[in-house]
C-alpha cells in the first residue's frame, strides 16, 4: 500500500492564494493612550511636509522597518568584527578621529 506522495494536499492551494492575498494586504494599527504634546508634534511634522498624518506615519513606519534593530545592527558588526579576526588599537582609532577634526 505504497501511495505515491501527494504534492498538495486538498485546500492547500487555496490555503495558498489566501495566504498570497493576504501578504498584500494592507493592514490597520491602532495605537492608542498617545499623550497630545506627541501628537501635536507628528501633525506638524506631518504638515510641514504637507502630508495628512496617516501618510506621514506610514512613511516613518516603513523608514524604519526598513533598516534594522541596533541589536541587530550591532550583531551584525560583532559577526564581520569576528570573522576578519583584526584588531585596531584604540591610539589608531584616536589618532583618525582626531586627524578628520583638524
Amino acid at each position: 500500500m505504497n501511495e505515491s506522495p501527494r504534492l498538495l494536499r486538498p485546500g492547500a492551494l487555496a490555503y495558498g492564494r489566501q495566504c498570497s492575498q493576504n501578504a498584500s494586504m494592507p493592514v490597520q494599527i491602532t495605537i492608542r493612550d498617545v499623550p497630545e504634546k506627541v501628537r501635536d508634534e507628528l501633525a506638524a511634522r506631518a504638515a510641514l511636509q504637507g502630508k495628512s498624518m496617516q501618510e506621514y506615519l506610514r512613511a516613518e513606519l516603513e523608514r524604519m522597518a526598513s533598516r534594522p534593530s541596533v541589536q541587530a545592527w550591532l550583531e551584525q558588526v560583532r559577526k564581520r568584527k569576528r570573522a576578519a579576526q583584526t584588531r585596531v588599537p584604540s591610539g589608531q582609532i584616536l589618532k583618525a578621529r582626531d586627524a578628520d577634526r583638524r
